[in-house]
């Protein structure tokens, strides 16, 4: 209904409902103007003829009246006439024009009201008078006391105030309507430039930016807020290709060993170790299940996928990684607190300690050790090995997919470098951070999460 009643454009919208409200204050405004203010206006002339009049009308009971009567400035005409039409008083200039004595109140000390039209000399145009009436007992008998002033300038004044609400009042609403529409449309301006902007910029080009106009408001805002959007648009496109084909590639490569291997069996079957042909497949098959699962597993973290979350409780996690890898070539020494419960996915908690020691055990020389410890409201699960350690310069860059530095191609040429990226994104999905800190020799990898109950 609203859309119905109102255009669709927001300039338009701002506009009708703008001009609509100054109608109805102007209206409103108007109505109580028309109202009161010639009541108002006839009442003060009225008020200051009644007040001569009743001097008068006291004079001429006291028998005090004087044949001329002293008029103030704005109540110029004054007479006092009695029952049968005798001129007792009245004010020096006034004539036959000006019919006072038409108005008879019925009994004494009465007053009466009428406006006439009339003037005091015969030469004089006609005026516009409020006369006043008031019946009085003389000692010369009845008598009526007559008195008026003019209403020119109450009729200038109702003149300016009609043409004013009449003619004034849509002059107002069209100023107000214009105004509206002009100043709508300037501040919707930049936003028309960044709409424009928006629609060309596509998927294949996110290099551009929208105009931010110098105006400091929410529209700067808007602009501002849109260009960083874009910003992480652009490097997630990024990173989004990247990873498309570093995942290309990382499965090229054994999917092609699988075909190979499959194919000069195929050709020289009589010639072929099929046992160990088939162990060779299932490596390469493991290897292509374990980076399909890390893909997956990145996909669902980038996409925003929590997973089933529940209390977790670390020490318990890393004690069940411990017992999984007796007799590892490389001995995991444990140091794990008595509980470290924290609030996540129990199958992406593993996944992250699986990953760092899977990580620790590749490069570990003779031991690794494991500690989960809970510090203030942190829960801290340190995975250290001593082989040949991270330059600090590496530090970072071992978190990117698909990166692998020269000595782990080195030692396992299996890996698909997936597995540090995947424990830093699972960190950060339970609000948790994944660095390396200092230790020699070796590395150390670091991971600190929210304890539960903790805010």
């Amino acid at each position: 209904m609203v859309r119905r009643l109102f255009p669709r454009s927001i300039r338009a919208r701002l506009t009708t409902v703008a001009t609509l409200i100054a109608a109805v204050v102007f209206t409103a405004s108007a109505a109580i103007t028309l109202a009161t203010v010639p009541d108002n206006l006839r009442g003060m002339v009225q008020a200051r003829v009644e007040l001569a009049v009743r001097r008068v009308a006291a004079e001429a009971r006291a028998g005090s009246l004087p044949r001329v009567l002293e008029t103030p400035s704005r109540v110029p005409i004054l007479q006092v006439v009695t029952a049968d039409g005798r001129l007792l008083a009245s004010s020096s200039d006034l004539a036959q024009g000006l019919r006072l004595t038409e108005l008879k109140p019925a009994w004494p000390d009465t007053i009466r009201f009428a406006e006439r039209t009339g003037s005091r000399r015969p030469d004089e145009p006609k005026t516009h008078y409020l006369v006043m009436a008031m019946s009085v007992l003389t000692p010369e008998g009845p008598a009526t006391v007559y008195g008026a002033s003019s209403l020119t300038d109450v009729d200038r004044a109702l003149r300016w105030i009609y043409v004013l609400v009449f003619i004034g009042t849509p002059l107002v609403l069209v100023s107000v309507a214009g105004i509206t529409w002009i100043t709508v449309g300037s501040a919707l301006r930049p936003v028309e430039r960044i709409r424009a902007e928006l629609a060309e910029i596509t998927g294949q080009d996110l290099s551009r930016r929208v105009p931010v106009p110098d105006t400091g408001d929410e529209i700067t805002d808007l602009a501002a807020t849109t260009n960083d959007t874009l910003d992480r648009l652009e490097r997630s496109a990024e990173t989004q290709r990247r990873f498309v084909a570093d995942a290309s590639h990382e499965l090229r490569s054994p999917i092609s060993a699988l075909r190979t291997q499959l194919e000069v069996a195929h050709a020289y079957p009589d010639e072929t170790d099929w046992r160990a042909t088939g162990e060779q497949a299932l490596i390469a098959a493991d290897r292509l299940a374990g980076i399909i699962d890390e893909l997956l597993m990145l996909a669902r973290l980038d996409a925003g996928a929590a997973g089933e979350r529940r209390v977790v409780d670390l020490a318990r996690v890393a004690m069940d990684q411990v017992r999984r890898r007796e007799g590892d070539r490389v001995p995991i020494i444990p140091d794990v607190c008595a509980a470290a419960p924290v609030y996540g996915s129990f199958m992406q908690l593993d996944r992250l300690l699986t990953n760092l020691l899977d990580n620790a055990t590749r490069h570990a020389a003779t031991r690794i050790d494991l500690e989960v410890a809970v510090e203030g409201d942190k829960v801290i699960v340190t995975v250290t090995d001593d082989g040949d350690g991270i330059p600090p310069q590496d530090r970072e860059r071992v978190f990117e997919r698909f990166t692998r530095l020269a000595p782990a191609r080195a030692k396992d040429k299996g890996g698909s470098g997936l597995g540090l990226a995947l424990s830093r994104d699972i960190a950060m999905a339970h609000r948790g951070t994944l660095t390396i800190a200092d230790h020699y020799p070796g590395a150390r990898f670091v991971v600190s999460l929210p304890l539960y109950g903790e805010p």
